[in-house]
């Protein structure tokens, strides 16, 4: 009689009693498989969007003449003279600066109320969390809108309506990293008497450092390209130059402004990029923080509480810090003085807030509610088209980057720079070129978000590839397998959860890019969102504004579930 057993075991009697059992596989829960169900409906409800949406190769190729006919009438570019140039760069610069700088000012005390470490009461963490979630799921177009009607046209709406919105990503990113913290230096500092401020201030802010200031240049680089879209609603700067040149159809000049917003956005990812490596490779620095958590448990002289502020001596660090301290402060004030703001206006807008209000409601449909909602499933339908086509490329281009995966210098470092280029690219300058050589509605749209997608899923695919445990690739390479099969048996396997809580959170992302890029005719609802506001029908701007927040929060709650029960 034959057996299966392998080679070096055949013809070898197998010991007498029980043999030893195989741990079974654990059978899946009701909620894993609600999950995949989920996930397949999702694919499938993608591959009908982009069907639906005449997303195909012939479409794109009945477009070629038109991409000839654009290219001819952009080239040969046209620059502003250097002196406007540097006026329209400064003005921008200090616009998104003051917004990354009020958001990071306003997601710190809400960061600090939601999370569990430093936050006083159920209610209040749940009332912070809740604040951080409608940040996020307004978009700031729609708060620019809110605000220039409060303040007029000019720089202070756009700043106010980045700085809200980019409290959502902030004050969550800020809430999950001060979760993540070690509580034994605050419940040293607890123990040795200091009060609650003393606590946040000599524990929690020193540790979190590092990652107070990586979030806020990564969320300066988003307002960068964010300025741009809200030019086409009145903010100024290198934006609004963008939108009155392709207004006019001078492709010429309003092509070359966008080159010098790619290069200032591609730079700006290259700095923040190193600088987010630097902190985060100095990241121990801390040590005070634990040196006194230390003494107060006993290992030395207790200290006095009120004895934490005593001045440091002049070290080369403390002169660093003081300098870095300086120098930001004279960037903002230098960007203050660039946005040319102004008190008088503010405050007249907090005074007219009321009636300003009582224009938005109660909400109307204006007689158009099926069309609304029409619109608002091909912002859907855009969505999840887009970030189909964008996972299509983004996960080849990703695998490519992964340092573990490709160890040549040569191709990951190609792929990477790649990556760079493709993020560096707004989308509304994207979605504009796409409706000048497709036309207006949903495939400019599309394949806009779609090219977007790349940048942003590409890059967290290769992060996540890199992240994996590599003792578990190399046990496996030892022995005997392949690099193929050590990528498909353990990288993959690993990463797996990783990439489709990615993919959901572009869908999210993508919800909300599509309802923007609406504004230049690239299909979706944010179309009659801007001609509601451009003839004065704030009633209905509220209605579409409730719709888009409906199916928002409804998108952020499922992808808030797929992503904890894929973990």
């Amino acid at each position: 009689m034959t057996t299966s057993l392998d080679a070096p075991d055949r013809g070898r009697a197998l010991p007498a009693g029980p043999r030893p059992s195989v741990p079974a596989r654990p059978r899946p829960s009701l909620n894993g498989i609600a999950v995949w169900l989920f996930l397949t409906g999702l694919l499938a409800a993608s591959i009908w969007s982009t069907i639906d949406l005449r997303i195909n190769v012939a479409s794109i190729l009945d477009s070629v003449s038109n991409a000839a006919d654009f290219l001819s009438r952009m080239f040969p570019l046209d620059f502003p003279p250097a002196g406007e140039l540097a006026l329209l760069l400064a003005e921008t610069l200090a616009i998104v600066v003051l917004a990354t700088a009020l958001a990071v000012a306003l997601s710190i005390p809400v960061a600090l109320a939601a999370a569990s470490l430093t936050g006083r009461g159920r209610g209040r963490r749940g009332t912070a969390r809740s604040v951080i979630v409608l940040c996020r799921a307004v978009p700031d177009l729609v708060l620019a809108i809110l605000f220039f009607r409060l303040f007029g046209l000019g720089a202070l709406p756009g700043i106010l309506a980045m700085g809200l919105h980019s409290v959502g990503m902030i004050g969550k990113l800020y809430a999950d990293a001060i979760e993540e913290l070690d509580r034994g230096p605050v419940d040293a500092a607890q123990a040795a008497g200091a009060t609650r401020r003393q606590v946040v201030f000599a524990t929690v802010i020193p540790a979190l450092m590092p990652q107070l200031i990586a979030t806020a240049l990564h969320r300066f680089d988003i307002n960068l390209r964010t300025s741009v879209l809200l030019g086409y609603v009145g903010v100024g700067g290198i934006g609004l130059a963008i939108a009155d040149a392709l207004r006019t159809l001078n492709y010429q000049r309003g092509m070359a402004l966008a080159l010098v917003v790619l290069i200032l956005c591609i730079a700006t990812e290259l700095l923040s990029g190193a600088v987010r490596r630097a902190l985060m490779r100095g990241s121990g620095t801390p040590r005070a923080g634990r040196s006194r958590s230390q003494d107060s448990r006993g290992g030395g002289s207790r200290r006095d509480p009120r004895e934490v502020g005593i001045t440091p001596p002049w070290t080369a660090d403390r002169i660093r810090r003081f300098l870095s301290i300086g120098a930001v402060v004279v960037i903002l004030a230098a960007s203050v003085a660039g946005a040319d703001l102004s008190a008088d206006r503010f405050w007249a807008g907090i005074v007219d807030l009321p009636r300003t209000a009582g224009l938005f409601w109660p909400p109307s449909t204006g007689d158009i509610l099926p069309e609304l909602l029409g619109q608002l499933l091909v912002t859907v339908q855009i969505a999840l088209s887009a970030t189909l086509l964008g996972a299509v490329i983004a996960v080849p281009v990703g695998v490519l980057a992964a340092r573990n995966v490709v160890p040549n210098p040569a191709v990951h470092t190609s792929a990477r720079v790649f990556i760079v280029f493709v993020r560096g690219i707004p989308e509304l300058i994207i979605a504009i070129v796409f409706v000048v050589i497709t036309g207006l509605g949903a495939v400019a749209g599309t394949l806009a978000l779609a090219i977007g997608a790349v940048g942003l899923l590409s890059k967290l695919v290769a992060d996540s590839l890199e992240e994996t445990d590599v003792r578990v690739q190399e046990a496996l390479r030892a022995g005997g397998a392949t690099r193929v099969q050590v990528f498909f048996s353990a990288t993959i396997r690993q990463a797996a959860p990783s990439f489709v809580a990615h993919v959901m959170y572009l869908l999210d992302t993508n919800i909300r890019s599509a309802t923007l890029l609406g504004v230049v005719g690239a299909g979706g609802i944010g179309f009659y969102l801007l001609n509601a506001s451009r003839v004065v029908q704030f009633d209905v701007v509220t209605t579409i504004i409730l719709l888009i927040l409906g199916v928002v929060l409804a998108v952020e709650a499922l992808s808030v579930w797929v992503r904890s029960s894929v973990r």
